[in-house]
């Protein structure tokens, strides 16, 4: 399953406007510029997996609700097999697969996330949100700008960190990486 980002971002006009509030209304509520939120909603800009996890937390709507315009519907438990992830192709840099898309209420988000090779002159997709982030590299290598620093994460390695942070990932090399980002 794939969700381009002009449906989400037609999703999102469709939900401030339900909630009654302006562009600016909404960016100011969120912390961010009301003309890069406008870009977000008219489809012009990749919308950062920040920006959605944000317009979930301030405006009470699911990230499952955001990604698909539909509700989850698991309570006791949640299968995703293998290739079976919500994909959200929202960005050139990251393709990201929700691992837990059909579950209600969930706390954590877990992902699978591809990081596209890129050049090292190619500069970081920065992301800054609320919560707390879990990566683990199955496969690959990447690099981490985080906090000012730039970090090497390997196979088998793991990296927790505060999400209020700049962040951002290259892969390192010629192939992709592949990342268990788990979003608390």
């Amino acid at each position: 399953m794939s969700v381009h980002n002009q449906e989400i971002a037609e999703r999102l006009r469709t939900i401030r406007e339900l909630s009654e509030l302006t562009v600016a209304e909404l960016a100011e509520k969120m912390g961010v510029d009301a003309a890069e939120y406008e870009r977000y909603e008219s489809g012009t800009a990749d919308i950062p997996i920040s920006v959605l996890y944000d317009v979930s937390n301030t405006l009470g709507v699911s990230i499952t609700e955001l990604l698909t315009g539909e509700q989850a519907k698991l309570h006791t438990f949640s299968v995703v097999r293998r290739d079976r992830g919500l994909a959200v192709e929202r960005s050139q840099a990251y393709r990201y697969a929700d691992l837990a898309y059909n579950f209600v209420g969930r706390r954590v988000s877990p992902f699978l996330v591809s990081i596209a090779p890129s050049g090292d002159d190619e500069p970081y997709h920065l992301n800054v949100h609320s919560g707390q982030e879990y990566h683990y590299c199955l496969e690959g290598s990447f690099k981490v700008y985080l906090a000012g620093q730039e970090l090497i994460i390997r196979e088998g390695d793991s990296l927790y960190f505060d999400s209020g942070n700049p962040h951002g990932m290259k892969a390192i090399g010629d192939k992709p990486a592949k990342v268990l980002v788990v979003v608390i």
